[in-house]
C-alpha cells in the first residue's frame, strides 16, 4: 500500500494555497507521499513547508482518508485542513518541483484546477464525501 497526504490550508481571507508541479499538470492542494518512519501529519508538515513555506502552527484537522483508484488499487491519500499556520519563508519558483503557487477564492479557481481538488473543495463546501480521491 502507498500512502499520500494533501492538505487545504487557507488563508485570513478563506482563500485556498494551491500548487503547480513541474513534473505533471494542473492545479493541486499541496502534498505528497508519506515517507517511511513518518505519520501522515509529520507528512503534511514537510510538504506544506517544503511547498509553500508553511509552517502549521496548530494540529492540521484529518478531513478524510481517500482511496486514489487513478494512481493504484493500493493507493491512499489523507486529506486535511490547515487553517492555523505561518509563512515561514517563500520558496523561489519555479523551481525543480514547483512552478507557480498562490492563494485563490474557492468560488474563483485558476484554469487547470484538478477534478480530485475541485471535487475535496466541494466536500468542504458540504457535498457528500466521496470515498475516493
Amino acid at each position: 500500500m502507498t500512502l499520500g497526504v494533501r492538505g487545504a490550508v487557507f488563508d485570513g481571507e478563506g482563500r485556498l494555497f494551491l500548487v503547480k508541479h513541474s513534473y505533471t499538470p494542473g492545479w493541486y492542494l499541496p502534498g505528497g507521499g508519506v515517507e517511511p518512519g513518518e505519520t501522515v501529519e509529520e507528512a503534511l508538515k514537510r510538504e506544506l513547508m517544503e511547498e509553500g513555506g508553511i509552517a502549521a502552527t496548530q494540529p492540521p484537522e484529518l478531513f478524510g482518508v481517500y482511496l486514489n483508484r487513478a494512481l493504484s488499487r493500493r493507493d491512499h491519500v489523507a486529506f486535511f485542513v490547515c487553517r492555523h499556520w505561518r509563512r515561514e519563508r517563500t520558496p523561489n519558483i519555479p523551481n525543480m518541483e514547483i512552478v507557480d503557487s498562490g492563494f485563490f477564492p474557492p468560488a474563483d479557481l485558476p484554469l487547470g484546477v484538478t477534478e480530485a481538488t475541485r471535487r475535496r473543495i466541494a466536500e468542504m463546501g458540504g457535498t457528500p464525501h466521496s470515498p475516493y480521491w
